[in-house]
């Protein structure tokens, strides 16, 4: 049998995969850069071999899963192709992959990984499903009738999928670096669309998937009357959040999430849309929906003295607002600190007034300096160009967290895709010391 080598394990997607086919008692290994990853915990405990890069790592017999970040001049993928092994890139395998079972890409700008969480843990419930999420979590099932997967929407990756369902959260236009406008945004959207099987669920509320056509139903969910499954009568805790589901207008039932802000209401309501479609009885939704424990960094939480910590993913200023109304909603007595690193200079250059109107729904907010990403490492821009447009914001450096110190009882929000946890490990390591 073939050994599967994942050239870039590291990466959230690769990881997640090497894991759903180790489960699947398929034989797996993997290389990368030494440097230590959020990804690499599970994989280690897997027991699944992780090796530096070098061209010695690849074998005749194996069949090379080549992760999208890696050019085809990449030691290994040379090496592969002078021994002739296949190379496959990860999203054409696994668009092949998933031919295997009733499969439900979940895509959008904002809430992917956290909607793929949340369905994963529901339908499991009901049947056995492997699935594939965004920060890294995999878990094959070998019986497996659903395959629950993340779709990127970025560079058209997507674009290899032809899922059994979609679940489209949002259209937003983010990814300045490779999409033009939001128009381009849509029309790759659009283009997904068309490849689905059997049925899209969209969130009506979003102007931009009204105009979603398919050659398969389109089921709308959210809070306006015209959506095919409505969300009424929420009433939002500091424990949760309850609300009437309505399908096409008629009461369906009331559902409890443990979590925060409207759009884990809408998050939960396009995993209940696919439930119902598929026939999942609804008192297992329930049950499900009521113990689901989160993703990894979306909103992630850690008590330390009289403040509380989170850790979160939001790296887009849609994505901001909606950590800092969950923190608002759960945390309503307490002062809302954001820690905020911006994610590559053509993000932050584009989105600059936006990200500065979200983080001022701070209390108070620290900018740590702009993380540039392997396609562009530096800008014109600066930190300060965002600084000056968000009154008593502070620049915050990772030998200097101790500011955060004088926040007592306040709820500290450490937000960004770049390397944002190592401002809070700085910080809880000044705590401890």
């Amino acid at each position: 049998m073939t050994i599967y080598h994942f050239v870039g394990i590291k990466g959230s997607g690769m990881s997640a995969l090497a894991q759903v086919l180790h489960d699947m008692n398929f034989d797996v290994q993997g290389s990368d850069v030494e440097k230590r990853f959020f990804t690499q915990l599970a994989l280690e405990e897997s027991g699944i071999k992780i090796l530096p890069f070098q061209k010695e790592n690849i074998k005749p017999g194996m069949t090379i899963i080549a992760g999208n970040a890696f050019p085809d001049t990449h030691e290994e993928i040379q090496e592969a192709m002078k021994l002739g092994l296949p190379i496959v890139r990860y999203h054409r395998f696994l668009g092949d992959f998933m031919q295997n079972f009733t499969s439900v890409a979940v895509t959008g700008a904002h809430g992917k990984t956290s909607t793929t969480g949340l369905l994963a843990h529901v339908i499991k419930g009901a049947k056995p499903t492997s699935f594939l999420i965004g920060d890294g979590t995999g878990k094959g099932e070998a019986e497996s009738k659903y395959f629950v997967f993340e779709a990127c929407e970025y560079r058209r990756h997507f674009l290899s999928y032809f899922p059994d369902y979609a679940i489209m959260t949002n259209i937003d236009f983010d990814h300045p670096d490779y999409f033009a406008n939001i128009d381009d945004v849509f029309s790759a959207f659009q283009e997904m669309a068309v490849q689905v099987k059997k049925g899209i669920f969209a969130y009506g509320d979003d102007e931009q998937l009204q105009k979603i056509q398919a050659k398969v139903p389109v089921l709308f969910y959210g809070f306006d009357e015209e959506n095919d499954y409505q969300a009424k009568n929420l009433v939002k805790s500091t424990s949760g959040t309850t609300f009437d589901v309505f399908i096409r207008n008629t009461f369906y039932d009331t559902f409890t999430i443990p979590t925060f802000g409207e759009h884990s209401v809408l998050n939960a309501l396009a995993v209940i849309g696919v439930c119902h479609y598929e026939e999942i009885d609804a008192s297992i939704v329930k049950e499900q929906l009521s113990s689901f424990q989160g993703v990894k960094r979306r909103f992630t939480e850690k008590r330390i003295g009289s403040q509380i910590l989170i850790d979160d993913y939001a790296h887009h200023p849609t994505e901001i607002k909606a950590t800092i109304d969950a923190a608002n909603q759960k945390y309503p007595d307490r002062e809302i600190v954001a820690v905020f690193q911006p994610h590559t200079f053509s993000r932050t250059q584009a989105f600059l007034e936006d990200f500065a109107k979200s983080l001022r729904l701070a209390d108070k907010t620290y900018l740590c300096e702009i993380f540039g990403s392997a396609r562009e490492n530096h800008g014109k821009l600066t930190i300060n160009d965002l600084q000056s447009k968000i009154e008593g914001a502070e620049i915050l450096s990772e030998e200097n967290t101790s500011l955060l110190g004088k926040h007592q009882n306040s709820v500290i929000i450490f937000m960004g895709a770049g390397d944002i946890q190592k401002f809070q490990e700085s910080y809880e390591n000044q705590l401890t010391l």
